[in-house]
């Protein structure tokens, strides 16, 4: 390779980091935007990220906070989570467009429908945490605990619990956009993912019970909905699913 190629693929490249960096700044600009907006918030947002957990405690309990900074830290972070989500589609159309001058003609169609797919499927799996699971989960969990036990909840450790539910529950909702994106990109064909359902459906359980409290009733909220969603992706997969080979990439 001549000197002046090697030179026009560094200059390339760097091309490529610039974009990549001044893509992140945009999202990093939107998600401080949209926090410091929600800042005066904060303490409001807390109470109801804790609403489920607070509706399962006896009547005059409360969570403690155990540091000295955490009453104001905790809100801060939770937060700067809405924050995130809020700014999510924001945040993934800069991803995906960063990515798009490397796709052909009719994968950049696919762009704006799996940016608002990924983000609405990512927060209904956060509602569904948030709204049901919680609940069951906070229940059983305060019904278990011996009469001897005054249920107090750190809420250092709340919040590492619930952001590690929602991470869990709107990732295990993007099991659909993960399928399609598979069978239309040509990763795999939709008889090799029929094929490896039962594979998928064990899986689906060791994730569950890694990512979950040690009890069989969040194991099946989680499991389950991702097996139910494996599925929902095989049905629509078909609808995407490339016939032949692209026109651009014949060209090719």
């Amino acid at each position: 390779m001549s000197d002046q190629a090697q030179s026009e693929n560094y200059q390339h490249f760097i091309s490529h980091l610039i974009e990549l960096r001044n893509r992140l700044m945009r999202c990093a600009i939107a998600v401080v935007i949209v926090f410091l907006a929600l800042m005066p918030f904060a303490s409001t947002i807390f109470d109801l990220l804790a609403a489920p957990m607070m509706h399962t405690l006896p009547a005059g309990a409360k969570m403690i906070a155990t540091g000295v900074i955490t009453p104001f830290l905790i809100p801060v972070k939770v937060t700067l989570m809405v924050a995130f989500l809020i700014s999510l589609p924001w945040v993934l159309y800069q991803l995906w467009a960063f990515v798009a001058p490397g796709l052909y003609a009719h994968e950049k169609k696919l762009i704006a429908p799996l940016v608002i797919s990924s983000s609405a499927l990512f927060v209904a799996g956060v509602a569904f945490c948030y709204f049901f699971v919680f609940r069951v989960v906070f229940k059983f969990v305060n019904d278990f605990a011996p009469k001897s036990i005054s249920v107090s909840p750190d809420i250092e450790s709340y919040l590492d619990f619930v952001m590690t539910m929602f991470v869990a529950f709107g990732v295990t909702f993007e099991v659909p956009v993960i399928v399609i994106v598979l069978v239309r990109m040509g990763f795999v064909s939709l008889a090799k993912l029929k094929e490896i359902r039962p594979y998928v459906i064990v899986a689906a359980f060791v994730v569950a019970a890694i990512v979950t409290p040690p009890d069989i009733t969040s194991q099946c909220l989680l499991a389950v909905p991702m097996c139910l969603l494996y599925e929902i992706g095989l049905l629509i997969a078909p609808w995407f699913e490339k016939i032949g080979v692209s026109p651009e990439r014949e060209d090719a």
